[in-house]
């Protein structure tokens, strides 16, 4: 095998796959990055039994072949090599030689043969969504995907499309994460589906935030593609019943308070300064006429702050796990923010003032009598 091609375009491809091959595995293959020749290009894939990624890129091929490098490796000699024209070359013992300006790079490589091969996405439905736009509803739903492993099916997203909307739910048993979108001259197959929430992350990372283009996701029996460009992820999905997530959501309030995004945040963030690793204390939010306060009492220390919202609560007295609130905030991207709420034991509610794509709920936390 030898090819030549940019560096900068196999900077880029080496990037996008990379990170899926495992650093350890029982077969030292998938430690590596896939790479292979075809008539215009090179095709260079990674996969780590659950997750596997494969992108092409233009080349001048001299001689057709293929290796396994290591992933590691192979992602910082690149990163270092100077700009301009890569070559590589292959021998017959999959051992490869890296050139670059004055610089001349020899590693070991593993037999492609002892690579496993990809999962096949036998598509059965599939749906379209701008690029850009799949980025954003990823990255507003991701951070309420569960981290533990007792719910399986909760360690991901829930796609739900309908005829002319996408919707993306994530939960994690004490907040839940809601973002769709209307897909404008649309008409699409119902159906919905669970991706894992490590697989979401790479396909976020891959998407640009400045493409035109639009990603194809292809719904196969028991595996899902996310088709980016030259850009490929096929991912396991995740199976299960999800949970009724629209009966959790309140369908109406006692009480609704509209207030800055941004100067809630500040206080937030300032009052929680009391709160160390290992304390699960709660923020205390006391809802009044026009006037938001919040308490936080540790063993630390104690901090109060307030600010200002349109609305009456009445003096009602919530508690709420400070870093949940705040993901939530984060996540969101109106200036103004609705917040919802009916009792101290009841979920509080965060949406955009005027209505809008995404619904954040979060679970209060029981204060004492003496808070």
């Amino acid at each position: 095998m030898k090819f030549r091609c940019e560096k900068k375009d196999l900077q880029t491809a080496v990037l996008n796959v990379s990170r899926v091959a495992p650093s350890k595995s029982p077969i030292p293959a998938l430690e590596g990055i896939l790479i292979e020749t075809f008539s215009k290009g090179i095709k260079l894939t990674a996969y780590d039994m659950k997750i596997g990624i494969y992108t092409s890129i233009d080349a001048d091929v001299f001689e057709e072949g293929s290796t396994v490098l290591p992933a590691r490796f192979l992602s910082e000699l690149i990163r270092r090599l100077p700009d301009g024209l890569v070559m590589l070359e292959c021998d017959d013992r999959f051992n490869a030689t890296i050139v670059c300006g004055k610089t001349e790079v020899n590693v070991t490589g593993y037999d492609p043969e002892d690579f496993p091969a990809l999962p096949e996405v036998n598509s059965l439905r599939s749906v379209s969504i701008p690029e850009t736009l799949l980025k954003d509803m990823i990255n507003q739903t991701i951070f309420a995907v569960s981290t533990s492993e007792t719910r399986p099916l909760y360690t991901g997203i829930l796609f739900e499309v309908t005829e002319d909307e996408l919707t993306l739910v994530a939960v994690d048993g004490y907040r839940l994460a809601k973002r769709s979108e209307v897909m404008e001259d649309a008409h699409m197959e119902i159906f919905s589906f669970v991706i894992p929430g490590s697989s979401l992350s790479e396909v976020e990372r891959i998407c640009s935030s400045e493409s035109k283009k639009s990603v194809v996701i292809y719904h196969g029996e028991k595996h899902s593609s996310f088709e980016i460009g030259n850009t490929v992820l096929i991912t396991r999905r995740l199976e299960g019943e999800f949970m009724n997530y629209r009966k959790s959501i309140p369908n109406s309030f006692r009480y609704e308070l509209i207030v800055e995004r941004e100067e809630l945040m500040k206080v937030i963030d300032r009052v929680s300064l009391v709160i160390k690793d290992k304390q699960n204390s709660p923020v205390k939010m006391i809802a009044e006429n026009g006037n938001m306060e919040f308490i936080c009492t540790t063993a630390f220390g104690h901090a109060e702050d307030s600010c200002l919202c349109e609305g009456d609560g009445e003096g009602l007295r919530i508690g709420f796990n400070d870093r949940y609130f705040m993901d939530a905030l984060k996540a969101a991207n109106e200036e103004k923010l609705r917040i919802c709420m009916n009792s101290p034991a009841a979920p509080i509610i965060i949406e955009a003032a005027e209505g809008g794509k995404y619904l954040y709920m979060v679970l209060p936390v029981r204060l004492r009598e003496n808070d």
